[in-house]
């Protein structure tokens, strides 16, 4: 039974359609997200656990730092196993973290919860989060920003299901918890059902890709690619890198830093972003933005986290990566200086800045793989890209410090206003500033890290008989 994990057992037939396989995708991605929607229950885990805010943070920073560092030592066995048997042992570590958690909950015990959720659940989003990638690019070689875009969009959007879902099952699970009251907190029975609830639903949801997805035979390509023609485009190679290679590279550490630098900025806001709101437009030891007005906000980010992941991505397939990620980087410094001199001016002026800034954080996720593929091939691209996140793992440590540090030297939470954040957010522009010039300097590769005999060269296509019916639509 378990040899139908196999990448043997996986290979699409013919006529299958590659486009069965973001959807495929999205049901990890989608699952994982939940990452994003820790907030929800922290209040209650502060109560039930008589823990500090701190104390309850951390269970989300360990997951982050493990999703790096599992991504980084399992990607070249994710790429050497294939996408169903990454997907099911992503499943079978995201369902377990949560059923480890709930005996933590249930037990009172928060070392349990720190490695269920934390270092069981993080291994799981590791895996999940690179298992479809290199599927994904070898399916769709003439647009990988898109097919990737639709998948890690999943992640951006996932916390817009687990978050009211999460909220609805806490109030069905104890009648005294009222999901409209921010300060309101689930006893510790209905957190226990909670996580054993999500720990078996998301399994069986997981289980939908892992049924689904397929690796393309080999020499498939799609009807009508060109090879030549997207070799012909700045950066892109026709040649293989290897991932023990790659890391050797001035490249991919040059990527490295401009992840780096843009995941760090958009964090900034992403982890301060319902006291921020409050805090720009407070008069007096009062804010004019209401406690469900915050919340709110922090909903429409994860909107355009969400559509950011997609439309960038799929615009770097007409204009490049390295331009696209210019936008990103450069672009947001503008916005940066533009939110922390003249976004108290306006509520609407700060949402639509804070909501762009966040769209280049979600779309600079959702480019990296097809920038990695553009620079090293399809070879060993999941693998290289599991070693790329170790640098969201450092800008989901750095982020939060760089913003919690200067908000603490200008004041208490609750008495901030709008200046106090300025020494934080031209921080930020220093650093996308840092990013930006790290993508001016990446080059292509140099041969000498290329695989010999060119792995990655395309092969002969397949029969027009063997191509699939929709692709041939589309090209027609």
């Amino acid at each position: 039974m378990l040899s139908a994990l196999d990448r043997e057992h996986t290979v699409a037939p013919p006529g299958f359609s590659r486009w069965l396989i973001p959807p495929a995708a999205l049901s990890v991605h989608l699952c994982i997200g939940q990452a994003y929607a820790t907030s929800v229950y922290k209040n209650s885990f502060v109560a039930h656990f008589g823990a500090s805010q701190t104390a309850i943070g951390i269970i989300f920073s360990i997951a982050i730092v493990m999703l790096g560092l599992s991504a980084a030592v399992a990607g070249t066995w994710v790429e050497n196993n294939g996408p169903r048997k990454a997907m099911f042992v992503s499943a079978s570590f995201w369902a377990a973290g949560f059923l480890v958690s709930a005996l933590g909950i249930a037990t009172g015990q928060l070392w349990l919860v720190y490695l269920g959720y934390g270092v069981i659940g993080g291994i799981g989003l590791g895996i999940g989060y690179i298992s479809p990638v290199s599927t994904l690019i070898k399916w769709f070689p003439d647009r990988p920003g898109l097919a990737t875009g639709l998948a890690i969009m999943g992640f951006g959007g996932g916390a817009l299901i687990a978050g009211p879902a999460s909220r609805q099952l806490l109030s069905l699970y104890d009648s005294g918890y009222d999901p409209n009251v921010a300060s309101s907190v689930a006893s510790g029975g209905a957190l226990v059902a909670l996580f054993l609830t999500l720990g078996i639903g998301y399994f069986v949801i997981m289980m939908f890709g892992v049924v689904n997805v397929r690796v393309p035979a080999e020499g498939w390509r799609p009807a009508g690619f060109d090879p030549a023609a997207v070799a012909a485009k700045p950066l892109v190679t026709t040649a293989s890198v290897s991932a023990a290679n790659a890391i050797r590279t001035r490249a991919f550490w040059l990527l490295w830093i401009v992840l780096f630098c843009n995941v760090t900025a958009g964090i900034g806001i992403l982890e301060q972003a319902s006291p921020m709101i409050q805090d720009f437009f407070r008069e007096g030891t009062t804010s004019t933005v209401a406690v469900s007005a915050a919340a709110g906000f922090v909903g429409l980010l994860s909107l355009f986290n969400m559509a950011g992941r997609f439309a960038w991505s799929a615009t770097s397939d007409l204009i490049g990566r390295k331009p696209i990620y210019m936008v990103y980087l450069g672009v947001g410094m503008v916005l940066y200086t533009l939110l922390a001199s003249v976004g108290h001016a306006a509520t609407g002026l700060f949402v639509l800045l804070a909501g762009v800034i966040i769209s280049f954080y979600g779309g600079g996720f959702a480019t990296v793989p097809a920038y990695l593929r553009d620079l090293f091939g399809t070879y060993q691209v999941g693998a290289i890209h599991g070693r790329l996140l170790t640098a969201w793992s450092a800008a989901g440590v750095a982020g939060p410090l760089i913003i919690n540090g200067f908000l603490d030297a200008q004041g208490k939470p609750g008495s901030l206003t709008a200046e106090d954040y300025r020494p934080a957010l031209f921080t930020m522009v220093g650093v996308l500033a840092v990013g930006f010039i790290a993508n001016l300097l990446i080059r292509p590769v140099p041969e000498r890290y290329h695989e010999p005999g060119g792995a990655d060269v395309p092969a002969q296509p397949r029969p027009a008989d063997q191509v699939e019916p929709a692709v041939k639509e589309a090209t027609a």
